[in-house]
């Protein structure tokens, strides 16, 4: 209930419009990309210019606990959030994989096709270029992945979308259904804010393409569900920023994984265990022996 009103706060003008550019405006230059590459350049500038904004927005999920977190507290957090959206997202890609055929085929059938054009650009390059020199070479092939990473840490950003897009639903909640929200029905308002961001999240990811419905469903199915997580995790972690990097570096493993590094999602997230398995017992560690320090400080004279 005190999320809510946080996040329905009063808004300005300024920051009224910025908020429907980075929703709707964004939705509109996504579905112009499959038609222009000036839509897709444009579309980058507002999903950059959204980190300002969710810069503004932030502070509107904290609950005054936020503050007081160490930063290995907050590490614990991302390492917990991400662990549990690898384990979410294998059950939603099991799941879409054995129900959406056609969506898993095609999906698999651009990740081949893709692997295999890199492939060929590398080959073809090599076969042309006998005498290239170390130095060009190496930096067309950084250009090639940073392209893809630059990318996935954009569509990081699109968390700040989601919470923007909360904020705007719950607004209109609260103007249509005030008796209701004045009730205190507002954790049913947020339940159903992030329901259709999710809804919305799934959409998004078949804008910019042309496909049969057979594979728009499986994508719009499967991407909601991801959505969903990463709106969980959102709201459990009330941590905007966390949750924009927790989606940039899975997007970015991923890619990694299909493109360069075979299993590099499975690596990343060893890694990401083991480091929440030694901070957890850090932790502990550290809440027992605050409990020890507390049970031998003598009492005062009474």
């Amino acid at each position: 209930m005190r999320l809510t009103t946080n996040l329905t706060k009063p808004i300005s003008k300024k920051l009224l419009v910025a908020i429907l550019i980075i929703t709707f405006g964004a939705e509109i230059l996504l579905y112009l990309t499959r038609y222009s590459s000036m839509a897709s350049t444009l579309y980058d500038a507002v999903m950059v210019s959204s980190f300002f904004i969710g810069w503004k927005l932030y502070p509107r999920l904290e609950n005054g606990e936020t503050n007081r977190k160490s930063p290995r507290q907050h590490m614990l957090q991302f390492t917990g959030a991400f662990l549990i959206f690898f384990l979410g997202s294998t059950v939603i890609n099991v799941y879409s994989s054995l129900t959406f055929t056609d969506f898993n085929e095609d999906y698999d059938h651009y990740v081949q096709t893709y692997t295999e054009s890199q492939s060929f650009e590398k080959e073809d390059k090599s076969n042309s270029a006998v005498h290239e020199i170390p130095v060009t070479s190496f930096f067309e092939k950084v250009d090639t992945v940073s392209s893809d990473i630059y990318t996935d840490s954009l569509a990081g950003l699109e968390e700040v979308w989601r919470l923007a897009y909360m904020i705007l639903l719950l607004v209109i909640f609260r103007k249509v259904f005030p008796r209701r929200w004045e009730n205190g029905s507002r954790d049913i308002f947020l339940l159903a804010a992030l329901f259709i961001t999710s809804i919305l999240f799934g959409i998004d990811h078949t804008l910019d393409t042309e496909q049969p419905w057979a594979i728009r469903l499986g994508a719009i199915v499967t991407f909601a569900n991801m959505g969903f997580l990463f709106g969980v995790i959102l709201l459990w972690t009330r941590n905007l920023w966390l949750t924009v990097i927790a989606h940039a570096l899975y997007d970015i493993t991923a890619t990694l994984s299909w493109y360069y590094i075979e299993y590099a999602v499975e690596y990343f997230t060893l890694g990401v265990l083991i480091l929440h398995i030694y901070l957890l017992t850090l932790e502990k560690l550290t809440q027992k022996r605050s409990m020890q320090e507390k049970m031998t400080v003598p009492a005062g004279p009474l």
